[in-house]
């Protein structure tokens, strides 16, 4: 298996190669020359999650890792997380479904990928000897999933930014509260896309990603996209693999990107549909043709206030049919505020996605609905993708909506839609007696590679 950049001045990597490396250093994103086609879809169901996700995984990971290796990965990566189907499905209505992601330790859809980048990165690393630097930018979710599964890993240090003032209270402790000498919480000045930003600028100065061995896990990496490729097959399968749609709240697109490479592999997946808040520039690029940054407004669905959606390039690099000077012709423009989409690629683009938008009121709204209509409480960001989901159902068709976070990482928001405080797990029980660890930081791309070399473990 071999992965080529979007833009197509990158070397042609394997897939270890391109875990290990996150961004090409042309500054696009890995994907595979091919997607491979899924055998076998009919023998999955009652299947364990950890065996469909090896038959679902191994095609991508060509001769990087022994069947032995990626199975013991996978088994130690899903240990973790409680719930004994892992992405168990809950009935909300006739034919609209919940895919439940937050049973892992960080309490979202995150841990699903990281916790299995960690092992891979730990065999890869014990083979090869080598010691890296991660960096990572994050709304609020990816951070804490990244720290959690890096945390005391040797070989490895950890750096993530995120935007200061701008996370929920649960995701900043979960980020700042971990002891372990090799993580590091940056609290940047701005909102999420600067630090994306800083992040993308980090990997562009190739003198320093070599000297400091840089790697990313944010879902600009490939490993990460593949891990969340997973459950969309389970909960076909638990669907008796009919035709079914999915609605995926989203911000960076790399979720919802996951569901079109499972289609691509053959799942019958009919309509993926695109979720946002008010920072909702997926939805006007797909309505409009016209992807034009605007202002990010902060929200109580912070992992969704992002106006440059990272995971979109591999979508466009699909819809322009593999032509990667085209796309590093618009991320050029991208620079400058936005670019306007082809017709072709725009039909092609609206062939694989559906999208819709909620605002801040009809979130709150829909928290409260679901809590009295099925007593189930959402998180903000599942609420989103619940209310774009209930414009869309159609019967005799499955709706599935992704829940991509436990709303007790978001109480200030639940809260004030039910005025009820949702408790954590017993397992983060803790969590506001712990003393916090973090780091202010300029949006300075010089402050950053100075505190990254003055911290550094190694």
């Amino acid at each position: 298996m071999r992965y080529v950049s979007t833009r197509g001045q990158a070397p042609v990597l394997n897939f270890e190669q391109a875990m290990l490396s996150g961004l090409a250093r042309d500054g696009g994103l890995y994907l595979p020359e091919t997607i491979p086609a899924f055998r076998g879809l009919r023998d999955l169901d009652g299947l364990p999650y950890e065996e469909v996700a090896f038959r679902v995984i191994r095609p991508f990971t060509g001769d990087s890792f022994t069947d032995d290796e990626l199975r013991g990965a996978i088994d130690r990566a899903y240990a973790r997380i409680e719930h004994t189907a892992k992405a168990p499905l809950r009935q909300l209505a006739p034919g609209h479904h919940l895919l439940e992601l937050f049973h892992g330790p960080t309490l979202a859809f995150k841990d699903f990928a990281m916790q299995l980048i960690a092992q891979l990165f730990q065999i890869a690393l014990k083979r090869s000897g080598q010691k890296i630097t991660i960096v990572g930018a994050t709304s609020g979710d990816t951070g804490s999933a990244a720290i959690e599964a890096f945390k005391g890993i040797d070989n490895v240090d950890v750096f993530i930014m995120f935007p200061h003032g701008r996370v929920s209270d649960v995701q900043r402790r979960q980020m700042t509260t971990p002891d372990a000498a090799n993580v590091h919480a940056l609290a940047v000045t701005g909102h999420f896309d600067d630090c994306q930003a800083r992040l993308k600028d980090l990997f562009n100065d190739h003198a320093f990603r070599d000297q400091v061995g840089l790697a990313g896990v944010n879902s600009i990496n490939w490993a990460r996209v593949v891990a969340q490729i997973v459950y969309y097959f389970t909960a076909c399968a638990s669907l008796g693999m009919r035709d079914t749609d999915f609605t995926v709240p989203t911000g960076n697109f790399g979720d919802i990107f996951a569901g079109s490479i499972a289609r691509a592999m053959g799942l019958p997946i009919r309509r993926l549909i695109v979720a946002t808040n008010q920072n909702d520039i997926l939805h006007r690029a797909l309505t409009t043709g016209e992807y034009r940054v605007g202002t990010v407004e902060p929200s109580i669905s912070p992992s969704m206030d992002i106006q440059v959606s990272s995971n979109f390039e591999r979508a466009l690099y699909l819809a322009y049919g593999g032509d990667a000077a085209a796309v590093a012709q618009i991320m050029d423009e991208l620079k400058h505020g936005g670019f306007t989409i082809s017709q072709g690629a725009l039909q092609a683009l609206r062939e694989q996605y559906l999208s819709g938008r909620v605002s801040e009121d009809e979130t709150l709204a829909m928290i409260r609905t679901i809590r009295a209509e099925t007593g189930e409480i959402l998180c903000p960001h599942s609420a989103v993708g619940v209310a774009v989901a209930r414009q869309h159902v159609e019967p005799g068709v499955p709706m599935v909506t992704l829940a991509t976070a436990h709303p007790a990482k978001f109480p200030d928001a639940v809260e004030a839609a039910i005025g009820v405080r949702p408790p954590l797990p017993p397992h983060m029980a803790g969590l506001f007696d712990l003393a916090e660890r973090v780091t202010r930081v300029e949006n300075d791309v010089q402050a950053l590679k100075s505190l990254i070399l003055d911290r550094r473990t190694q």
